[in-house]
């Protein structure tokens, strides 16, 4: 199973002392996929937000200079919010990405947990559904064949062009990032492409008729469900003991969550919430590594995802504590949870699907 971390490369929302801005967070956030890198972790991936609490609204970006810093590590998006950007600049930019990696770029797309992007970029909420529908089928028409004909309703058609440059890989993975709607696993399914399922609350048993979803629609469409590749991307954090990770974690991860809860009406969480959540059948993956461990083990027996990615870096996290954090995830984490997922798993390649 594929190991890997992922952020939204989180920044003060207000300034002031101890406050971290855009330029510190991007450059500690090259030296967190370098050492990722080096201590063997097998993904990293960067989401786009257009807000003043996140930097990366520009992932690409990021991720072509950590490409310069790292040599093994695949480079993703987390998401790119396809709905509101061009299909054609999106390939381009990773196809660019690719190059310069030597065939470690992905796209994971998706709708976007946050809308700011809708109104910035001149797109109507009213056609959400219909935008990334249509977006994604460009996009994959762009991947799978050099110069495109195509016609959709929201965007102007395109007749026998090119789109270049090609990537370093055959064929650029394209992942489908969802946040637990049915049909939406069910389009990934449809169309054979790889599932990244982002579990943030509740208990994850509960998801895994999701994926039971995706890996029928994929067989009903003429895939094999044997040959996709799934993912489940959590919060958590990691440290030497149980009580620092916690300790740690709680009040970023509490102060993001609040804060976005007031925005969504969500009721404010509290430690006890928090100290559950990361117990066994809890959504959090926060703790020792060996407990990390055995948890991502655990639930892998009940997802038999191919992948496992880790959001640690939420909201203002010491920097010297996210490199901790990293460096056990890579040589204590690992280790165990690759032993232990390969005694009883299948080997199932990554598909460039």
């Amino acid at each position: 199973m594929e190991l890997g971390l992922y952020t939204f490369a989180d920044v003060s929302p207000q300034p002031g002392p101890g406050a971290i801005g855009p330029h510190e967070r991007l450059r500690n956030l090259i030296e967190e996929v370098e050492l990722a890198d080096q201590v063997g972790l097998d993904v990293f991936g960067l989401g786009e937000h257009h807000r003043p609490d996140y930097a990366a609204s520009a992932p690409v970006v990021a991720l072509a200079a950590a490409a310069e810093r790292s040599k093994r590590i695949r480079l993703t998006s987390a998401v790119t919010v396809l709905s509101s950007d061009d299909p054609v600049r999106v390939f381009q930019q990773f196809a660019t990405l690719d190059l310069l990696s030597g065939g470690r770029a992905e796209i994971m797309a998706g709708r976007g947990s946050f809308i700011e992007s809708f109104p910035l970029f001149g797109y109507n909420l009213e056609d959400y559904d219909e935008l990334f529908a249509e977006k994604l089928d460009l996009l994959l028409a762009i991947r799978d064949q050099v110069k495109v004909t195509w016609s959709g309703n929201l965007r102007p058609p395109i007749n026998d062009r090119g789109v270049y440059p090609r990537p370093f890989q055959d064929r650029l993975p394209v992942w489908i990032a969802i946040g637990g709607t049915p049909q939406s696993a069910a389009r990934a399914g449809a169309l054979g492409l790889p599932l990244a399922l982002a579990i943030i609350g509740g208990e994850p048993a509960r998801f895994a008729p999701l994926l039971d979803l995706y890996r029928e629609a994929a067989k009903r469409a003429g895939s094999d469900p044997a040959g996709l590749a799934t993912s489940i991307n959590v919060h958590g954090f990691i440290a030497e003991t149980t009580e620092q990770a916690a300790d740690d974690f709680y009040g970023p991860q509490a102060e993001v969550m609040n804060r976005i809860g007031r925005e969504r009406g969500w009721g404010p969480t509290s430690r006890a919430h928090f100290d559950q959540s990361r117990g066994p059948n809890g959504a959090l993956f926060v703790g020792n590594p060996e407990q990390v461990a055995e948890k991502i083990v655990a639930q892998h027996r009940i997802f038999n995802n191919d992948r496992f990615l880790l959001q640690m870096a939420i909201g203002t996290m010491p920097h010297a504590k996210i490199m901790k954090a990293i460096e056990l995830y890579g040589t204590r984490v690992a280790p165990i949870v690759r032993k232990e997922t390969a005694k009883s798993a299948p080997v199932v390649a990554t598909p460039a699907a």
